[in-house]
């Protein structure tokens, strides 16, 4: 079978399609043929961010979204079978720390995540597999297991219902997206900002209510702040949009942050937040009951995951550079059957 494996650890990203032996499951494990496998910024991040890979890791299969059949099942399995449509939670967790005993799961204090899905097939613990119904397609199914589920947590943290206004600067990336989206699924009036007018518009479309142009902090505060206070910020920019954020959450409202993609060390008035009970979260992916949820979402029609682009697994190295060069609004998915 094929593999896209990272050769460097240098940048731009160098891969190679390989030629691997198939796989086999031991116990407890299924191996799937991925149909679909999406890119995602932490794909990325091992190589540009904090020096998560290194020479001996090489060559490294990066993906951690996968859709596809089960091909084959090793002993001890009874959750899933050959032939069976599946999305992957690429959730991995110890099971015995006070967050698996007591959940959410996502706060494992040993979490860790998938990796490998830029492959034809692979082997997973079966019992992280969530079936897919036929309605469901497998590029909208692999778009689910990172972008969707960290927003839909996210928004959970947040406590977002019917009538909250949500915050969303960048609005325009894979979680943005996906917040936006799912906001608008629990009855949320949403604000997004983006950089990008063209990609605005496509977001605006998705039934964004109101979107405003821009990426400078000041002008950002002072527009989302003419509509109203906010009650939940989804911010998996951080940097100087962290501080926007709780500055304009008004009292007991909820700041969740998933990223830094704009800096790692924001800056914030502490008397923001005892003055206005305001609280700040963190969050990490989510659960796979999370995962579950949003694949019942699409199967019912309530949501449509945004695929801006599929390549086949010979056009890796073309995907990651699209997003890296932030060209697209909506997911990059790999067919790698193709």
């Amino acid at each position: 079978m094929r593999v896209a494996a990272l050769t460097s650890t240098e940048l731009p990203p160098e891969l190679e399609v390989q030629d691997r032996s198939t796989p086999e499951p031991n116990a407890g494990e299924a191996v799937v043929r991925v149909e679909a496998a999406a890119l995602n910024h932490r794909d990325l991040w091992k190589l540009e961010d904090d020096g998560r890979l290194d020479d001996s890791d090489l060559p490294f299969v990066p993906g951690g979204d996968l859709a596809g059949i089960v091909d084959a099942t090793g002993a001890d399995v009874s959750s899933v079978t050959a032939g069976d449509r599946v999305v992957l939670c690429p959730l991995e967790t110890c099971g015995v720390c006070r967050a698996c005993r007591d959940g959410p799961e996502n706060r494992c204090e040993n979490y860790s995540s998938f990796d490998g899905a830029f492959a034809e097939q692979v082997v997973v613990d079966a019992t992280r597999l969530v079936s897919l119904p036929d309605s469901v397609g497998f590029l909208k199914a692999a778009a689910l297991p990172i972008a969707y589920t960290t927003a839909y947590r996210m928004l959970r943290r947040g406590d977002a219902g019917a009538g909250d206004r949500v915050f969303v600067p960048g609005a325009t990336g894979g979680v943005g997206v996906a917040a936006i989206q799912l906001a608008t699924i629990l009855g949320a009036e949403t604000i997004g900002t983006s950089t990008d007018e063209d990609k605005l518009a496509a977001v605006d479309a998705l039934g964004l209510d109101h979107a405003i142009h821009t990426g400078d902090p000041d002008e950002m505060r002072e527009r989302v702040a003419s509509i109203g206070d906010v009650d939940i910020t989804i911010d998996h920019l951080g940097g100087p949009y962290t501080s926007v954020g709780v500055d304009l959450l008004g009292t007991n409202g909820a700041h969740v942050l998933c990223g830094r993609t704009a800096g790692q060390f924001p800056s914030f008035d502490a008397r923001e937040l005892y003055f206005g009970h305001k609280r700040i979260l963190g969050s990490t992916l989510g659960t796979q009951a999370d995962l579950a949820q949003l694949v019942e979402f699409v199967a019912d029609g309530r949501l449509d995951p945004v695929v801006a682009d599929e390549f086949s697994l010979s056009e890796t190295a073309a995907m990651l550079s699209a997003m890296r060069d932030r060209e697209m609004v909506g997911k990059l998915v790999l067919r790698p059957q193709q």
